[in-house]
């Protein structure tokens, strides 16, 4: 064991398949697709970490990890490369003889005991790798503290109509959590969980083992861990958060989550010097935009060679939009070709793609249906002939 002692240790859960987002995580991790013109997804939460003083973060990947392990390398890009702590990604490993897959989320953080141990925490923090949002942990970790509890919740507040689709922390007024609801048909109560957990190690470390130890478990923190401490009466709180936040799990939400970058209101600032995201951006030239474009409310990486017509739309880095093509309200990922008057709307466009000229992806849309947009997604690594058609909400690629 380590002789320093850290105060706490993050989990950061990235291993999902990301099933729901299609075309986009046939080859990739979840939380290593791009987002916001120069980011990945795990680029939030691994910011957060380090701007909220925590220097220790195991990440634990699963699901098509080599992308993912080289984008995060050593830490150096988000300040965790270090001597004492740092990044490191813990895949699934055998131990002698034996050996499995992270069975859940719980079974996860249990198999990496061993790893935490070495930093003898007072707490551990266990973040998901698919969310977007900027928080302060240290802030979260005080209210742990200030209650004396055993495991503290983050929950954002959101609508009645909303809450029957979340998990739902039923709390007394001091925001001790009395009832753990998942996906309630009549949620008594609008604090829903984000996923983001504070627990007091040698608590956990119990429970985790109590739980791998009952074969009929399913090894999740939402199914078996919380449940199973409420029911022993452990000093259980929830944290309120205030700020932006959103699961990027479909594509519509991914979608949207892009175009409020674009937008001032929406709480999503990326401009903010005193709480920065920091990603592993290859080299690349600054944009050049041509005398025959324009572009409006959009955000343009580096690299990009721009002589089309943009609106609303987030290019990233290294595309090429060709002379008389239009995009509005899209995202077209990285090393992306947009051939000559090809017309994109309400779209995503995968990485190293080819758009030939002429094609239509997408259509104008008003608003989304029961709380679904209808994007056309082109695949990554695709190569569409000039004149193709891609309908509305209709994916290509990845077998899709």
């Amino acid at each position: 064991m380590l002789n320093t002692r850290k105060e706490c240790v993050a989990m950061l859960l990235a291993g999902g398949q990301g099933t729901r987002l299609g075309a986009l995580t046939m080859e990739v991790a979840k939380p290593a697709v791009p987002f916001g013109g120069k980011y990945r997804i795990i680029d939030f939460p691994l910011s957060n970490t380090i701007n909220s003083g925590i220097e220790t973060i195991g990440i634990l990947t699963q699901y098509q990890p080599f992308e993912l392990n080289q984008y995060i390398g050593n830490g150096q890009p988000w300040d965790l490369d270090r001597l004492n702590g740092g990044a490191f990604v813990l895949p699934p490993y055998h131990r002698g003889k034996s050996g499995e897959w992270y069975k859940g989320t719980a079974n996860a953080i249990y198999q990496n005991i061993n790893f935490i141990d070495r930093y003898n925490p007072e707490y551990v923090l266990i973040l998901s790798g698919d969310h977007i949002y900027k928080m302060d942990y240290s802030d979260m970790l005080d209210s742990h503290k200030s209650n004396n509890a055993d495991c503290t919740i983050a929950v954002l507040n959101v609508s009645i109509e909303e809450a029957s689709r979340f998990g739902i922390m039923n709390t007394y007024e001091n925001n001790e959590i009395y009832e753990f609801e998942e996906k309630p048909k009549k949620p008594k109560s609008t604090k829903a969980s984000m996923g983001i957990y504070i627990f007091t190690w040698d608590k956990l470390r119990d429970y985790l083992i109590r739980d791998e130890q009952n074969k009929d478990s399913s090894n999740d923190f939402g199914k078996n861990i919380i449940p199973m401490m409420l029911k022993d009466k452990q000093r259980m709180f929830a944290y309120e958060f205030q700020g932006y936040w959103k699961d990027v799990g479909t594509i519509s939400s991914l979608w949207e989550a892009n175009m409020d970058l674009l937008n001032p209101e929406s709480g999503i600032n990326l401009d903010d010097r005193k709480w920065k995201i920091y990603a592993r951006n290859s080299a690349e030239p600054p944009h050049f935009v041509g005398e025959n474009a324009t572009v409006a409310n959009s955000i343009i990486s580096e690299g990009c060679d721009i002589d089309g017509k943009i609106e609303n739309s987030i290019i990233f880095h290294g595309s090429t939009i060709a002379k008389g093509a239009e995009i509005k309200d899209s995202i077209i990922m990285p090393h992306a070709v947009v051939g000559a008057n090809a017309r994109i709307c309400h779209a995503i466009v995968g990485w190293n793609s080819t758009i030939g000229e002429n094609c239509v992806i997408g259509a104008p849309q008003t608003g989304p249906i029961n709380g679904e947009w209808n994007i056309a997604v082109v695949g990554p690594e695709m190569n569409l002939a000039k004149n193709s058609v891609v309908k509305e909400g209709e994916m290509i690629g990845g077998n899709k």
